[in-house]
């Protein structure tokens, strides 16, 4: 039997960067896969180059799935990396005194508020920020916030519990960035702009605000490596490569790529040491990620549902699938922004086919296509209404949009398959609700685009409302294949 792993037979000489050691410099919140994947690897390799006390206190947002193994392990793991030839195992040592946000708050307050932390780092989601799906901004007149903010116990939400810790770290007058990594579009903003509108809520003083103002940096960044979820085939995996068993590895395909603004109130680590971009440039390259692989990627989920493929690779296979994706990057999406300096857009996009085809990654269609409600205001209206104001139809958007709907509300009579019962959307009750009583499919879409789920100026864009109905009539009535035909103008 193949023993647990720990500190006393952890395989070192597969160790990933260096160790870090017991003094902690980041506070995380969320310790998913994609963390443990992505910023915790950097951060590894950073210590390698340049040594520091960055070791990571990890809090998991509300669940002991992935702190109760970690904490059995001695805070190691590993990390599988997949290519299309084969698997390569490593193990990560950079997580300290692990803890559960929603079991103890005041922990994350006062880790925050600890002067010896100089880096906040976040990956709870899009649903992590408690934003208004339209505005964008804080949703304070939400229940939970409103809540919250009449009780006088320690905050529960993320936005809440990095207010009340730099509330708090006014006493020390330490300053701290605050680095979002998850993937929304000026993520550093929305993140500032988030604290800002809680703090203005919770009534806090001039002073912390001024604190918050002058001494606190919320840099933007793009992040990007593809992280499925982890399987007992993984757990095999690790062990026959690191010969010990480890009830919490990570597999991730091996491309990585972290661009940020060089603005840290506090110092940070060597992350440009371990092959992270520096640059002034990130909102280009924000596009880059969020329109040409996150936009495509759900094309290719809601598409893949709908045609029965559970994973990308099955997905991307499919010829109709990947012509319509492949259209909707060169008509849709490429002309709506400025590349950044020297950016090679043809390389990028077959580096987009490559990792989308790696049968080894295994990436669900439904765990893509999750959260639609909110990941699709990100990746759909800003490049539609670019062309509906040129005149021009983005075809492959509105399937897009299609496809969402009729795979989380899809329209009386049709049933979208098994797949699509998977696919977890905030919003499925109120969709439900929204379309209740409509007969035709333009009623069914102009309930969904006019209700309140996308911005109103994309509502108001009759033609592109007409052509989502169109594309979710042929997806409902005659298959992807049509759809995909259609929709290649």
């Amino acid at each position: 039997m193949t023993a647990a792993l720990n500190r006393s037979n952890a395989p070192f000489d597969a160790l990933v960067g260096a160790s870090a050691p017991d003094r902690t410099g980041i506070v995380h919140l969320g310790l998913g896969n994609f963390h443990r994947a992505h910023a915790a690897v950097y951060t590894a390799q950073a210590m390698a180059a340049a040594g520091g006390d960055w070791g990571i206190r990890g809090f998991a947002n509300s669940s002991d799935r992935v702190v109760a193994p970690l904490r059995a392990q001695d805070n190691l793991y590993s990390i599988l990396q997949l290519t299309e030839s084969g698997a390569q195992a490593g193990l990560i040592d950079v997580h300290r005194n692990l803890g559960i946000a929603s079991a103890d708050p005041d922990a994350v307050v006062s880790a925050i508020a600890d002067p010896a932390h100089r880096i906040v780092t976040l990956t709870v989601s899009e649903a992590g920020y408690t934003r208004d799906a339209v505005t964008g901004r804080l949703a304070v007149d939400s229940p939970a916030l409103t809540a919250e903010l009449k009780s006088a116990e320690t905050p529960r939400s993320t936005i809440g519990m990095i207010a009340r810790g730099l509330t708090r770290r006014v006493e020390s007058g330490e300053p701290m960035t605050v680095l979002s990594c998850d993937n929304l579009q000026s993520a550093g903003e929305v993140t500032r702009a988030a604290v800002t509108d809680y703090l203005d809520a919770a009534g806090a003083s001039q002073d912390v605000v001024d604190f918050v103002q002058k001494s606190v940096s919320f840099p933007n960044a793009m992040v990007d490596r593809i992280v499925p979820k982890t399987t007992a085939s993984h757990t095999a995996a690790v062990a026959g490569l690191l010969g010990v068993e480890d009830q919490a590895p990570v597999p991730a395909e091996d491309f990585t790529m972290w661009v940020l603004e060089d603005d840290f109130a506090a110092g940070r680590p060597a992350w440009d040491q371990a092959g992270a971009l520096f640059t002034d440039e990130v909102e280009a390259y924000e596009m880059v990620k969020l329109r040409l692989l996150n936009g495509s990627h759900s094309l290719i989920a809601y598409l893949g549902v709908l045609s029965g493929a559970a994973t990308i690779d099955a997905s991307w296979s499919l010829d109709s699938v990947r012509s319509a994706v492949l259209g909707g990057i060169e008509h849709d999406y490429l002309p709506t922004f400025t590349l950044p300096t020297g950016f090679d857009a043809t390389d990028y996009v077959a580096q987009l086919d490559a990792r989308w085809r790696n049968p080894l990654i295994g990436h669900a269609t439904t765990q893509v296509g999750s959260d639609g409600s909110l990941k699709l205001l990100q990746r759909i209206p800003d490049a539609a209404l670019f062309h509906l104001r040129q005149g021009r139809m983005p075809h492959h958007l509105a399937l897009c949009t299609a496809a969402w709907i009729a795979c989380v509300a899809p329209p009386l009579g049709f049933t979208p398959g098994p797949l699509a019962a998977d696919i977890r959307d905030p919003a499925r009750e109120a969709l439900a609700e929204a379309v209740s009583g409509a007969v035709t499919t333009d009623d069914h879409v102009r309930r969904i685009l006019g209700g309140g789920f996308f911005p109103a100026e994309l509502a108001a864009e009759d033609s592109f409302t007409q052509r989502v109905a169109e594309l979710l009539a042929v997806l409902t009535r005659d298959g992807v294949p049509a759809a995909t035909a259609d929709a290649a103008h």
